[in-house]
């Protein structure tokens, strides 16, 4: 994929298919000490120890629409090509943590791409479902939790409508500019 951002709708869209309720995508990056990780958690009905052997294989796939499934092997391989590595564990009934590192340095490191457009759009088309996306720097970090804005809008506001949605997008932004030394 051209982004890495791509790969955590990818896996992030696996957690909702496993019916997951929560999603935690965290982004802990540093320039001082050359690493990016990305970890996506969810609370879904979580692998066997064989599937999640399975899912490192471009062959296999759960899906009835096409016969391989590359979101992660191609994570992995993104990860491994910059000298990091990919891990996966999970449980039955529990939910699935993914871990990917990366050299950032690598002349082989995707771009990070649009984590908050990702994060964003996985809001709008998933409204009933809960998602933590936590962002570190050198410089900061902040944390944007879909229970707390129920909390603060009620039952009555969903999460889909634009004028939240706008919101959430303003909010992303702005924390963004400022863990990375902007504004």
């Amino acid at each position: 994929m051209r982004e890495l951002s791509l790969n955590v709708m990818d896996i992030a869209q696996n957690s909702v298919t496993a019916n997951a309720s929560l999603i935690t995508i965290t982004v802990n990056e540093s320039d001082k000490d050359d690493f990016l990780d990305i970890f996506i958690e969810d609370n879904g009905k979580g692998m066997t120890k064989e599937q999640v052997q399975s899912v490192i294989d471009p062959f296999f796939t759960t899906r009835k629409t096409r016969k391989v499934g590359l979101g992660i092997p191609l994570f992995k391989m993104a990860a491994e090509q910059t000298g990091g590595y990919l891990t996966i564990e999970s449980q039955v009934g529990i939910g699935t943590k993914v871990h990917a590192h990366f050299v950032k340095s690598s002349v082989d490191m995707t771009p990070l791409g649009d984590i908050n457009s990702t994060v964003k759009i996985l809001i709008q088309c998933n409204p009933c479902l809960d998602f933590v996306f936590n962002h570190s720097t050198d410089i900061g970090e902040f944390t944007l939790d879909t229970r707390e804005l129920r909390e603060v809008l009620g039952e009555d506001v969903p999460l889909s409508t634009p004028d939240v949605l706008e919101w959430i997008g303003g909010f992303l932004e702005e924390q963004s500019d400022i863990i990375y030394g902007g504004a």
